[in-house]
């Protein structure tokens, strides 16, 4: 059994990706500092997985010694703390195994947030890695997944974008996730026996399909289909479409729309290449390859859901770029993986997470008692 550490994993990507680690047979260990993510999204993680007594030792107890770590752990930390990381890696990998890899989720991801706070984006998403790379060389783990994106490629000719496009980001979250690939390829290179896996995404959308796990941003959402979803569930008026003269058919942006389902599971096959072959630097878009404009997405909603969704073209936001398609063939030949669900998919399985969730997370009808997570405070 892979003990597994996910940094962030009670955020929307990192919480399916924990309930695909948990159906595949590992072990996973959650650091999080809920700043935008829910321990309640963890506690439904562990009813979908269908989790047995787990919950029966605390963290500090299987440190010692005293019984088998548990299938999911959740720690309260932040990841630019080295006494939080540590933390993790010492009580969270559990026997004498400790943590076999890291599956990096935590980090700042909203292109007009960073146009405005780039010192934060740096921060966190620059200094985190720093500080989690230090962590796993103190611990003598060597494997890792990091959750990278396609917005380091910014404006290209070239659709759909291969992984040898080259790196020219517009904004500063892209350049904080260019500048933690180039910090990961020296690490890489200066160091044998690294085994780590850069993970370009292209726009993750959707929910989980039962409806009990899904994208729940704080506060107003920076993201089109979060923000989408709530003007269908009222708690919106209308939904802004950043600009309509984008040299595209219907003058709306062009994105590739990934179930998060299928990027969940994009991760557990890239830790399976990760962990059957030598070391390695791998890159890999993940995307469907098919690109969808904003109304494209707003008409499959409609059609898809029987509701109709007011709507205004607003000016563009500063940082966005017309088109961004993936050239995912690297990934099918690598790692077996292409996208399985559909636009349709994305916008049915929304739908049922923000129908059923309208307040997101903070309307869990849940007891006290009932959580089924052992949440310790890393400090």
């Amino acid at each position: 059994m892979t003990t597994v550490l996910l940094t962030g994993g009670a955020g929307f990507i990192g919480s399916h990706t924990c309930l695909v680690l948990l159906e595949a047979g590992h072990r996973v260990v959650v650091i999080d500092d809920f700043s935008n993510g829910s321990p309640e999204a963890l506690r439904r993680v562990s009813e979908l997985a269908r989790l047995g007594s787990w919950r029966q030792l605390a963290p500090e107890q299987w440190a010692a010694g005293e019984g088998q770590p548990a299938r999911l752990t959740l720690l309260k930390g932040d990841v630019r703390s080295p006494q939080d990381l540590d933390r993790a890696f010492e009580d969270g990998g559990g026997g004498d195994s400790g943590i076999d890899a890291v599956l990096h989720f935590a980090g700042l991801k909203a292109v007009g947030e960073s146009m405005g706070q780039p010192l934060r984006y740096w921060d966190v998403n620059v200094v985190g890695a720093v500080r989690l790379l230090e962590a796993m060389g103190r611990h003598g783990c060597q494997t890792l997944v990091f959750s990278s994106s396609a917005t380091l490629y910014g404006i290209t000719d070239r659709v759909p974008i291969p992984e040898t496009a080259p790196l020219q980001p517009i904004n500063p979250y892209g350049y904080t996730k260019a500048a933690v690939e180039r910090m990961l390829a020296d690490v890489a290179a200066s160091t044998p026996g690294w085994r780590i896996a850069l993970l370009r995404y292209f726009n993750p959308v959707g929910a989980h399909p039962s409806g009990r796990i899904g994208e729940d941003p704080n506060g107003r959402p920076n993201n089109l289909f979060p923000f989408l979803c709530q003007v269908a569930a009222g708690r919106r008026q209308q939904l802004e479409v950043f600009g309509g003269d984008w040299p595209t058919p219907d003058g709306t942006g062009v994105r590739d729309y990934l179930h998060v389902m299928d990027l969940a599971e994009g991760h557990g096959r890239a830790l399976e290449v990760l962990q059957a072959e030598p070391p390695q630097l791998l890159t890999l878009n993940l995307g469907s390859g098919c690109g969808h404009s904003v109304l494209d997405l707003v008409r499959s909603f409609e059609a898809t859901n029987g509701l109709t969704l007011p709507y205004a073209v607003v000016d563009r936001r500063p940082g966005d770029s017309a088109i961004s398609v993936a050239d995912h063939r690297e990934a099918e030949r690598r790692m077996g993986w292409r996208t399985k669900r559909s636009l349709a998919d994305i916008c049915r399985d929304g739908w049922a997470w923000q129908s059923a969730n309208p307040e997101g997370y903070r309307g869990s009808d849940r007891q006290p008692g009932r959580s089924l997570i052992q949440a310790q405070p890393v400090s």
